[in-house]
This record gives structure tokens, C-alpha cells and sequence, in this order.
């Protein structure tokens, strides 16, 4: 279990201290799965007192049946116009595409939607970026677009982000035997966001720090949740 992703290293020392970052590998996750199960299985024997297990938002997400296929989205009108001005980045799709902007639509609801990129088109003419996803909100800034390094069958898939993340991260901690805090991640190669967990607002602003050069990968390392141990 204890291996890094390609060219992540295991330990890391954040504010003084040295966290070791454990990957934890498992099967593909697929739609109609169930989380305690997932979670049970591949954690048993592995917690520590005093560890952290931080969980993806994705398979969270897919666990809840949050997963389409994008031949199951029928983009409106609206949807192709305001996807030809989003700024694909180098970690992923965002909503540059239309069917990850029909979600979005759904999602955060036209009116949104349409101020967010009002005031996005505003700021940008100022030079200031990121007033999109900014208005837009999380539910915006995490949906996932289809990559082709992104493991099957989500290659082809749109994965919007979890429903009441703060309560599954508290749900799942009541699953394990060892007691230890867990955290519910949205965390790529530029950066991350706790969407819930059991820690404090200062514990999360740490974590994210612990967790910026994203160790679990963004690719086919099937690596969805991990554990943060202090050495």
C-alpha cells in the first residue's frame, strides 16, 4: 500500500512537522458500489491512532450515483454558447465542454450560472481570473470533465461533486475501528479543497497544505483514498 505515486514523495514537512502520506490502492469504484463497503475493506488493518484518512470527492460522488456517461447528456443551447469561453487548464476540462456546462446548469441552476459568467466576463477585462467558479460556487468547481488519462469508464464521464460531504466524512468515521479524523478531498495538481471532514477549519487549511502536490495522482493510479500519519 505505502507507495508513492510517480514522482510523489511519501513524507512531506509542513509548519515543522513530518506527515508520512499513504496512498491507499483499490478496484475501480463504480456506480451502484457502496462506500462503507469500499471504505471497510481497504482500511482494515491499515489506521493508526491519531491517523487521517482523507477520502476523494470522486468516488464519493460516484457512490452516490452522481456519475453520467456523456452519451447521457444532452446539452442545451446555452450550454454549448457558454462552454466555447471557459479556460481549459492543464489538470483538466472544467466545464470548456458542453455537456460538463449542461451539468453545471442543472446543478447551480441558470441564473447562477449565467451571473457567474456576467461578472467573470467583467473582471477578466481587469486581468482577474477565477470570479467564475468564485460565484459560480463548489458544486461549479467540482464537476469532472472526461480526460483521456482519467481510469475507464470515467474517461468518458462527467462525475459531479458529492452531496453532504461534511456528513459522510462524519458517517465515515463511525465506520472504522481505530479512532482517527477524516476528510472528504477535492485535490488536483494546482491545488485542493476540503469539502468536509471532521477536522477544524485550522486542521483543514493544514491538510490542504499537506496535500498540495496532490500524492494520490490524477490518472490511473487508482488511488482514492489515503492516510496522513505524523512521524
Amino acid at each position: 500500500m505505502a507507495e508513492a505515486n510517480k514522482g510523489k514523495a511519501l513524507n512531506v514537512e509542513v509548519d515543522g512537522t513530518s506527515y508520512q502520506r499513504i496512498p491507499i490502492r483499490t478496484r475501480v469504484v463504480m456506480p451502484g458500489d457502496d462506500l462503507d463497503q469500499i471504505v471497510r475493506e481497504y482500511t482494515a488493518g491499515q489506521l493508526q491512532h491519531g491517523d487521517l484518512l482523507f477520502v476523494t470527492e470522486k468516488i464519493v460522488a460516484i457512490t452516490q450515483g452522481r456519475s453520467y456517461q456523456l452519451d447521457e447528456i444532452k446539452p442545451r443551447g446555452l450550454a454549448r454558447f457558454l462552454s466555447k469561453y471557459v479556460t481549459r487548464t492543464s489538470y483538466g476540462i472544467g466545464l470548456g465542454m458542453p455537456e460538463t456546462m449542461e451539468m453545471a446548469l442543472r446543478e447551480c441552476g441558470t441564473p447562477r450560472i449565467l451571473l457567474a459568467a456576467a461578472v467573470s466576463a467583467v473582471t477578466k477585462l481587469f486581468g482577474r481570473r477565477g470570479d467564475f467558479y468564485r460565484v459560480a460556487g463548489y458544486k461549479a468547481r467540482s464537476i469532472d470533465g472526461p480526460t483521456s488519462h482519467t481510469i475507464p469508464p470515467y474517461n468518458t464521464a462527467v462525475v459531479l461533486g458529492p452531496e453532504r460531504p461534511r456528513e459522510v466524512a462524519r458517517h465515515v468515521r463511525t465506520l472504522l475501528d481505530v479512532p482517527v479524523e477524516v476528510a472528504i478531498v477535492d485535490i488536483n495538481d494546482i491545488g485542493g479543497n476540503i469539502l468536509g471532514s471532521t477536522l477544524d477549519r485550522a486542521g483543514e487549511q493544514r491538510l490542504v497544505r499537506i496535500l498540495k502536490d496532490n500524492p494520490l495522482g490524477q490518472g490511473h493510479e487508482s488511488t482514492p483514498m489515503g492516510i496522513i500519519r505524523t512521524v
